[in-house]
């Protein structure tokens, strides 16, 4: 380690579909305009903070091999005890953790301030989005047995645990704000549909330091699949379930090129998942109470985390003919996309 300190430390932590792949496009793609303003997104590109996040995620708490004292979290953090400014590093990963591995983290970082970044959204805005985003990473469950889940809370389910250890806001913040102080635990809303579409670049850049008017948000969108794809993706993760692809094979050739490349493109022609669950709009004002009551600064407003029913259909109200135009679609740019890997060039 280094014997210099950065002036203050910024962890966005989540939570995700809260917006973040949209601010950390945004950050990463600007640089040097936040150099400028003594504010350094770590790392020569965003992989890098994922690798570090991973690494410190892995290793060195209880039963965990020993963290490398050249692996990517402690290159990153001497990265972060150099600058003497802003570091700024941007991993939703982090937002799950459990305090042992908070306390890991923070520890690791040092005298330096820290102030933790939560940006968060309402949860009916949020099952959906995370059931789509389970699907893009091999899920098979169907929209019925995860809002089912979703709606139990039962200790002994994977997607209930999954989904509250990444959507329930209050435990998350309610877990480092007992490390890092309650006072330096941020919470930014994201604001409601319809708001002006500038609003949560706005609030993020109060929360770090960051002339909203110095950077571009031009950034490549993180596109959403239509619920015909989503269904399409599911079957075929069980279709793949029994010989499965390696972690990353999935995630190039399926995720990317198949599902955010192929179908997203066209997902505007496709219906889109609604939610209206009274149990639902329950659960919302539990969580924002108990918000409320730990007490957090926010930027925005907890009343923003209200829900209300999403419009849409669901999958019983998709046909085959549906399904069967988003799995051409999606097939039709796999092809081309293994066609250019050939020859090297688009056809």
């Amino acid at each position: 380690m280094t014997d210099h300190v950065a002036e203050r430390v910024v962890l966005h932590i989540g939570t995700m579909k809260s917006g973040t792949t949209f601010l950390q496009n945004v950050v990463s793609n600007n640089r040097e305009a936040l150099r400028e303003q003594g504010i350094s997104f770590v790392g020569r590109t965003w992989r890098d903070q994922i690798k570090a996040a991973q690494d410190v995620i892995e290793r060195g708490g209880k039963k965990q091999p020993e963290i490398s004292d050249d692996g990517p979290w402690v290159r990153l953090v001497r990265e972060i005890e150099a600058w003497p400014g802003t570091a700024l590093f941007s991993v939703e990963f982090f937002g799950a953790r459990r305090v042992p591995k908070i306390e890991q983290i923070i520890g690791s970082l040092g005298d330096a301030p820290v102030t933790v970044v939560m940006t968060v959204r309402d949860l009916a805005r949020s099952i959906p989005s995370m059931w789509q985003e389970s699907v893009q990473n091999g899920g098979r469950a169907t929209w019925e047995d995860y809002l089912l889940a979703v709606r139990e809370e039962r200790p002994d389910s994977a997607l209930a645990d999954s989904f509250w250890r990444h959507q329930g806001l209050a435990t998350m913040a309610r877990r480092w704000a007992g490390v890092v102080g309650t006072e330096n635990v941020v919470l930014v809303t994201a604001p409601p549909k319809g708001a002006p579409p500038g609003l949560l670049w706005e609030r993020y850049c109060g929360v770090v330091g960051i002339d909203p008017d110095s950077c571009s948000v031009e950034v490549a969108a993180n596109p959403s699949l239509g619920l015909a794809s989503t269904l399409v993706l599911r079957r075929l993760n069980e279709e793949l379930h029994a010989d499965p692809l390696k972690r990353t094979a999935y995630h190039q050739k399926v995720k990317r090129v198949l599902a955010k490349k192929g179908m997203a493109r066209h997902r505007r022609d496709e219906p889109v998942l609604g939610l209206d669950e009274p149990w639902v709009y329950a659960r919302s004002e539990r969580e924002i109470a108990a918000l409320r009551q730990l007490g957090c600064p926010v930027v925005g407003d907890l009343a923003e985390l209200t829900s209300y029913p999403v419009p849409g259909v669901q999958p019983a109200d998709v046909s085959m003919e549906q399904q069967l135009e988003a799995a051409v679609r999606g097939l039709s740019h796999a092809v081309r996309d293994l066609t250019w890997a050939k020859t090297g060039k688009k056809k």
